[in-house]
């Protein structure tokens, strides 16, 4: 299938965003709604991307984007995020922060906090908080992945087994409708909900792109969520499924949108 102008813009800014929406896109080229609807269309029936409600995402597979592409991707909100979620973790505490990009946000935002001990798998977070002297960084040990600095393994789940700590913070690669949290790497996975486990209270840091996408290996349910830390109100049945499970949302606008 050769792609027009159009359709090459719209797959690139689905790579980019990690969603596109139709009345967005509309707007954005100036054409009907039915136009992008057919663009989308095409390009799921080429398999480059997976129409969801309301738009596309990105051809679900087994391999995630690239961890400078996820990273640049809505920086914007995932630092809201992690200034939101940095405000309610108070000084003189433990927790533990797992792999992603927007728990690198959350890290970003303790800087300043004093007396506190960091867990984590992430060698980004730890160089992170090696800026805050108040801080003292346990790392895992385990298998390094060098795509994204994330340790990952039995070793690593074994590690984690031995804390118990005041929160957990953690991401996800994919967040889908009945509220389970999803990943490509069963790993990875593993540690994650071993990482839950060992927390009195959980929280799940996440932008509004990982809605709606798939993923093949299960973490766990936003039920064993305390509170879920995100950008966009969630879809209705979703939001319904929060309240009914005690699943407390915080939604953190960025900047910008506070402006506008």
């Amino acid at each position: 299938m050769a792609l027009g102008i159009r359709q090459n813009q719209i797959l690139e800014l689905a790579r980019t965003e990690g969603r596109v929406l139709v009345d967005e896109l509309a707007q954005r080229f100036d054409v009907t709604l039915q136009t992008i609807r057919r663009d989308l269309g095409e390009l799921a029936g080429a398999g480059l991307l997976d129409r969801v409600h309301g738009g596309a995402v990105p051809r679900a597979g087994t391999v995630n984007l690239g961890y400078e592409a996820r990273r640049r991707m809505h920086a914007e909100a995932k630092a809201a995020i992690g200034a939101a979620c940095a405000a309610v973790i108070p000084d003189n505490c433990s927790l533990i922060l797992n792999l992603g990009t927007t728990t690198e946000a959350v890290a970003q935002a303790l800087i300043h906090h004093s007396n506190i001990t960091v867990v984590t798998n992430n060698m980004n977070v730890a160089n992170i908080l090696l800026a805050n002297p108040g801080c003292e960084i346990m790392v895992a040990g385990g298998a390094l992945r060098r795509s994204d600095g994330g340790l990952v393994g039995e070793l690593t789940t074994q590690f984690f087994e031995q804390f118990k700590v005041d929160y957990a913070v953690v991401g996800t690669s994919a967040l889908d409708h009945d509220g389970d949290m999803l990943d490509f790497d069963l790993a990875e996975v593993r540690v994650s909900r071993a990482i839950l486990k060992q927390a009195r209270q959980t929280f799940l840091v996440s932008d509004h792109s990982k809605i709606g996408r798939s993923a093949p290996a299960r973490i766990a349910s936003l039920s064993e969520i305390d509170i879920f830390f995100t950008d966009r109100p969630l879809p209705g049945e979703l939001a319904a499924r929060c309240d009914h499970w005690g699943t407390e949302v915080s939604l953190c606008a960025s900047p910008r949108i506070q402006q506008d």
